[in-house]
Parts: C-alpha cells; sequence; structure tokens
C-alpha cells in the first residue's frame, strides 16, 4: 500500500496563462516530487500541444524539466489528454517519462477503483466537444497539422482557444458543461456500482460529491484564477479539494 497520497491536477492551460501561473504550477510540482507517490494530470496542461518530430515549443521548457524532476524523485506522473493537448508522444513519454494514456479509462488510485476521463465529449449535450474531439485526433487532421511550421501551427491554435476569455470574464457555458460531465459520471456509478471514484476536469469549476457513502464523483477545476488540485489520501481515505494559491 502506498503510504503517499495521490495528487490530482486538470486545466492548468500553460502558455494561455500568466508567467505568475507558470511559477506557481512549478513550486506545485515540487510539492508534489516531496509529497506524493503519485500525479495524474487529467487534461489540459498545456493550452497548445502538439509533438513535432524535432521541436519543442520553447515556452514549456522549465514545466517539462520539473516534470522530469518529479519523475527522477521517484514519483509517477500520468497524463490523460484533454481536448487542448491530445497530442503527447513520444517526448513526454520517452524523455520526460510520463505515462501517457486517453480517457475515459480506469485506474486505482489512493485504494480506490477510479474512473477518469478529462470531460471533453462525455455526456448527451457536449456536442461540440465531442465533434472537436473526433476532428482533432483524426490521422488526417494530424498528418495535415504536421506540415505546418510549428510558429505557424502554435498561433492557429492559440486563435481557436477560448481560454483567455474563459479566463477574463469567466464562462456562462461552464456550469452547463459540468452538469453533463457530472451527469454522465453519476450514470457510469449507476451502472457500475465497483466504482468508488471519478475524476474529470474539463469544466473548469471545482466541485466534489459524495455520491454514497465512501463513493465520490470529483472535477479537479482549474488554474485559470483558484488553482484547484485533488488530493487522495493513502489508504481510501475521502479525497480532498484544495486551492494552491490560498498554500503557496
Amino acid at each position: 500500500m502506498e503510504s503517499k497520497p495521490v495528487y490530482v491536477v486538470s486545466d492548468i492551460h500553460l502558455g494561455a496563462v500568466p508567467a505568475r501561473t507558470e511559477r506557481a504550477f512549478r513550486c506545485f510540482l515540487d510539492r508534489v516530487a516531496e509529497d506524493a507517490s503519485f500525479l495524474l494530470i487529467n487534461g489540459d496542461l498545456f493550452d497548445f500541444w502538439f509533438e513535432y518530430r524535432h521541436v519543442i515549443l520553447a515556452e514549456h521548457y522549465r514545466v517539462l524539466a520539473k516534470l522530469k524532476d518529479v519523475v527522477e524523485a521517484g514519483v509517477r506522473v500520468a497524463f490523460v489528454g484533454g481536448n487542448h493537448d491530445a497530442w503527447a508522444g513520444p517526448f513526454l513519454r520517452d524523455e520526460v517519462g510520463i505515462a501517457l494514456h486517453e480517457g475515459p479509462l480506469e485506474m486505482t488510485l489512493g485504494g480506490r477503483r477510479t474512473l477518469v476521463a478529462h470531460g471533453d465529449g462525455v455526456g448527451r449535450g457536449d456536442l461540440k466537444y465531442r465533434a472537436l474531439k473526433r476532428m482533432i485526433r483524426n490521422p488526417l487532421t494530424v498528418g495535415a497539422f504536421r506540415t505546418l511550421h510549428p510558429d505557424l501551427g502554435r498561433r492557429i491554435a492559440l486563435l481557436a482557444s477560448s481560454t483567455e476569455h474563459k479566463a477574463d470574464t469567466g464562462d456562462a457555458a461552464a456550469r452547463g458543461r459540468a452538469a453533463f460531465i457530472q451527469a454522465w459520471a453519476l450514470e457510469r456509478m449507476r451502472e457500475d456500482p465497483g466504482i468508488q471514484l471519478v475524476l474529470t476536469g474539463h469544466a473548469h469549476l471545482a466541485s466534489m460529491l459524495e455520491v454514497e457513502p465512501g463513493r465520490f464523483y470529483v472535477n479537479s477545476g482549474d488554474w485559470l484564477t483558484t488553482y484547484d488540485y485533488v488530493v487522495l489520501p493513502p489508504g481510501g481515505g475521502a479525497p480532498e479539494l484544495r486551492q494552491w494559491a490560498a498554500e503557496g
């Protein structure tokens, strides 16, 4: 049994947030290296990530180096692709040492059987993201994008991003996304009573619901304003929803 907690984080959107947010996240990773047994990044670590064969975006080198430090400290790191960074590949896996996954998937985390999904395209109402997910993960789309110069590819991706709008004004649609994602999670838990925990992101609204005694739904929020993260204590203790800004 693990003697250290599991940390969960999502929707940091590096590249579209202020430098102070990246600094805070690097401090958070220092804590993870000291305190955690496992780090789950549940999508949208980056506002744009695409692995060209020989190019890595310069703006992310400090966080990538810090993630490598976390791995070398003996902390296992898993990454579930989100709608902004679904194109993770050999660099993150082989050079940084992160295990890559496509959700939804099951893991055992903090002693609990856990269903993990970033949240894009799940539920009955998320039609926009469901269509987007199919498009951006299509091999033809990936091949076409790879032919673009990285500077042009980054510019196109950031022009298409709505992250800045969400950070500046809030996103009225977030409440709708949150409701659809939660409804999807509760339906999965009703279908399979063995699922003890469902972890999602994408909605940009942190929340935790004890569905039944010992069974939880948790959305890990974001880092646009509140620096949310989740801690799963060892031995099956109840999840804890925290804010890094309040601590560090």
